[in-house]
């Protein structure tokens, strides 16, 4: 069972992520572009933003394609496409990042849209979640069993 402390530990992690998303990444995207416009003045800055938007919108498109064609390859061949499925999420990702306006919020979006650096997150990712499966605490919030019952419990599907 669950500590009363470890909920309220989540909790406070999700409450400072949830600050530093909505609070202090847009002041650091604020004083990047004001940065960059009076270096390049405010017309060039706001084309870049564009530009770096239509560029992101583009490959986002491209890679999302590729990501398709492989997950269908892999579904006719009668294997679970699941690198190719976490390739699609880190490309949705990236391309909601390049729809923000910014260049801190683009730069991350461009390096999710480009293959070698999605491999790097993407290894990272599947390293955190076999840790995760391997500690044996598996996905949280799916029932209220205790630890000692086996996943699945009397033969039913705990989703």
């Amino acid at each position: 069972m669950k500590r009363a402390g470890d909920r309220w530990v989540a909790l406070a992690a999700v409450a400072a992520v949830l600050v530093l998303v909505f609070l202090v990444v847009p002041l650091a995207e604020l004083y990047v572009i004001i940065q960059v416009g009076s270096a390049i003045g405010a017309l060039n800055t706001v084309a870049l933003l564009l530009l770096m938007g239509l560029a992101g919108g583009w490959l986002m498109k491209r890679e999302g394609l590729g990501v398709l064609r492989r997950v269908r390859s892999q579904l006719a061949q009668g294997r679970a496409p699941g690198t190719e499925l976490v390739d699609a999420f880190l490309i949705l990702f990236g391309g909601a990042l390049m729809l923000s306006p910014g260049f801190l919020t683009d730069a991350l979006g461009l390096a999710l849209l480009v293959p070698p650096a999605r491999a790097l997150v993407r290894r990272a990712l599947t390293r955190r979640f076999q840790a995760r499966i391997d500690g044996g605490r598996g996905v949280r919030g799916l029932g209220d069993r205790g630890r000692d019952e086996p996943r699945g419990g009397s033969g039913y599907l705990d989703v």
